[in-house]
């Protein structure tokens, strides 16, 4: 079921964004004060991905804190991203978790600007890249002066590593919209038939689960089921198709962070760390209380790695002061 909240119009919009969260008011809360704080949301269309589940009162919460985003209540993942990404009408779009934390941003008109200079060589322009962290990797990375500002970028098909040969994350790069869209709508196509023909109201869809065939088959298609597996789809889709997508990342700076205290997709392996006081279930009645992530701390901080856990989970009372659970 789709629910629009007040939203802005869209014609004054240069980026959708995409969120996707389930459970997680809390840091949902703390996703998008920071990308309200460090990114010019003002050229955004948000859009909320919420899975329903539990905490229905928290996030109604958290969605009135945010008029000016747009909720989408997931009925089926496949289909509702599907219906977003293609009826988004800007020119760019970025992803975003719930457990993802910006402490730091990029100026817009450099960010477009490197669009214009690169062309059909960048495929997205990366928060979660910096000197530091290109530096391990070994990547060798080509400096360019765009609106008197430096950019570096580096070719991702070439890198040394796992996390610089990885094109595509949903937690902090911004692309072309016709770059998701080739890169996912256009191999879909096949997949989204057979989605429809193996749906849970389908005939076949009783004979399928009886197989245990249903959720095989549709993988094969390309179909995914959650953020995870869109991720890695649509990853795979660029690996294979470089030239087709944009051979180069572009960077200027290190400006967010995932902060995994608490798991709620178990079909992916993440670090994570927490006990009893850093559950789905404590954060929300902290949240209900009235406590906050610390994005004043974690800023003045400014992380070094992209995957972040309890030591970088901060809190804000109620009255304003922070405290490290």
């Amino acid at each position: 079921m789709w629910f629009c909240g007040p939203g802005n119009k869209m014609a004054e919009k240069k980026i959708t964004t995409i969120v996707f969260t389930r459970n997680r008011p809390m840091q949902l809360h703390g996703y998008l004060e920071s990308i309200h704080r460090f990114l010019p949301t003002g050229t955004m269309d948000i859009r909320i991905l919420y899975k329903p589940d539990r905490f229905g009162k928290e996030y109604e919460m958290c969605f009135a804190a945010f008029p000016d985003c747009r909720v989408v209540r997931e009925s089926d993942f496949f289909e509702d991203l599907m219906r977003l990404i293609e009826q988004a009408d800007t020119e760019y779009m970025l992803f975003g978790i719930d457990d993802v934390v910006y402490f730091d941003g990029v100026s817009w008109p450099v960010m477009e600007a490197a669009w214009k200079t690169l062309r059909s060589e960048l495929i997205g322009f990366s928060l979660r890249h910096g000197d530091a962290l290109l530096e391990q990797c070994g990547d060798p990375v080509q400096i360019h002066s765009i609106l008197e500002e430096t950019v570096k970028t580096f070719e991702w098909p070439r890198g040394k590593t796992s996390w610089t040969n990885y094109p595509f994350d949903l937690c902090a790069t911004v692309y072309r919209t016709e770059t998701v869209r080739t890169s996912v709508c256009g191999p879909m196509k096949g997949g989204r038939w057979i989605h429809r023909r193996l749906s849970p109201q389908s005939v076949l869809v009783s004979a399928a689960d009886r197989l245990c065939l249903r959720r095989k088959l549709l993988k094969g298609f390309g179909h995914f089921f959650n953020p995870n597996t869109f991720e890695s789809w649509t990853c795979r889709e660029c690996q294979r198709h470089p030239d087709r997508v944009g051979r180069r990342l572009a960077f200027q700076k290190h400006c967010a962070a995932a902060i995994q205290v608490n798991m709620v997709n178990t079909s992916t392996n993440n670090d994570w760390q927490g006990g009893s006081d850093l559950t789905v279930e404590a954060l929300a009645e902290k949240y209900r209380a009235g406590w906050r992530i610390d994005i004043d701390r974690l800023s003045a901080q400014k992380p070094s790695r992209t995957h972040l856990g309890g030591e970088s989970f901060f809190l804000r009372e109620p009255g304003g002061s922070h405290v490290n659970v």
